[in-house]
């Protein structure tokens, strides 16, 4: 099962609870959920919440004198997991370090 964390900010102020958020596939629940997070980030996890996104509706043409359509964006199952006390997933640290890498080889360019 692959399980993708979501890098926003509003997971980034969850961080600060313990709280994690992670994309699932649409067949997943809460045990297995649980069990990859517990061996994929060698954590404990504490509690999971799932929710289910309903895709959002978005209006298309096909050309200027064609009918005009609504489609709708891909249902998404997303989990809300809640750590032990003292476990931590390093997601957004290993982007800000990425970005000062980048940053310091910048500053050395040509003028």
């Amino acid at each position: 099962m692959l399980i993708r964390p979501i890098q926003t900010e509003k997971a980034y102020r969850k961080q600060a609870e313990r709280g994690y958020m992670f994309i699932v596939p649409a067949s997943a629940n809460k045990q297995s959920v649980a069990a990859q997070v517990a061996s994929q980030y060698n954590v404990t996890v504490e509690s999971v919440r799932i929710v289910l996104r309903k895709g959002k509706a978005t209006k298309f043409s096909r050309g200027r004198h064609a009918y005009p359509g609504t489609t709708y964006r891909q249902d998404k199952k997303i989990a809300f997991v809640t750590l032990k006390d003292g476990d931590s997933i390093k997601i957004f640290e290993e982007v800000a370090e990425e970005n000062t890498e980048d940053k310091k080889s910048d500053k050395g360019g040509d003028k």
